[in-house]
C-alpha cells in the first residue's frame, strides 16, 4: 500500500506541474493573439484577460505542486559543509533536488505572476517589451516537476534506509 501512495504522490506532483506548464504556454498564446505594435524594444499592446486567468492559474498550480512535494517529502536537514560531506549519496541528491526545486519554483512563479499582472490592466499599455514571461514560466513548471519528484523519491529512500539500518541494528 505504501508503494501505491508514493506512486500516487509522484503522479499528482507531475500532473499538477504538467497542467501548470500547459496553462502557462496557453497563456502566452492568448497574450500573442491581442493587438500589439512593436518598434525595437518598445511595445504597445492591449491586455489579454484570458492570458491573465491562465497565467494566474498556472502560478497557483505551481505553488500547490511545490507545497505538496515539499510536505510529503519531509525535511532533510544539512546544517554545515561537514554534514554534507559525511552524508550519503541519497541525502546529497535530496538536498540538491530541494535547492533546485526551490530556485526553479521561485523563478517560474515570479515569471508567471509578472506575465499575468502585465495582462491584468484594463487599458492599453506601452513600455519595454517583456520577452515571453508566460512561456518561460510554463516551461519551468515542467522542470520543477522533475526536481520535486526527485526530492520526494530520494527522501523516501533515505527514510527507508534509516528504517532498515535501525531494524538491523536492533537485531544484532
Amino acid at each position: 500500500m505504501a508503494k501505491n501512495n508514493g506512486l500516487l504522490a509522484c503522479l499528482l506532483i507531475i500532473a499538477m506541474d504538467v497542467v501548470a506548464g500547459i496553462l502557462g504556454i496557453q497563456a502566452e498564446i492568448a497574450e500573442n493573439k491581442v493587438k500589439h505594435l512593436k518598434v525595437w524594444v518598445i511595445e504597445c499592446r492591449d491586455p489579454s484577460y484570458q492570458a491573465f486567468k491562465l497565467g494566474l492559474a498556472a502560478a497557483i498550480l505551481l505553488a500547490l505542486a511545490h507545497a505538496i512535494g515539499s510536505l510529503l517529502g519531509g525535511c532533510i536537514c544539512i546544517w554545515s559543509k561537514e554534514d554534507l560531506d559525511s552524508a550519503n549519496a541519497n541525502k546529497q541528491l535530496a538536498v540538491a533536488s530541494l535547492i533546485f526545486s526551490w530556485i526553479i519554483m521561485a523563478v517560474g512563479f515570479l515569471m508567471l505572476i509578472l506575465g499575468a499582472l502585465l495582462n491584468s490592466k484594463t487599458r492599453r499599455s506601452c513600455g519595454i517589451a517583456h520577452p515571453r514571461l508566460l512561456l518561460i514560466g510554463g516551461v519551468l513548471c515542467f522542470i520543477h516537476g522533475l526536481f520535486t519528484v526527485g526530492y520526494y523519491v530520494t527522501t523516501k529512500a533515505i527514510i527507508r534506509e534509516a528504517r532498515m539500518a535501525h531494524q538491523s541494528g536492533g537485531q544484532a
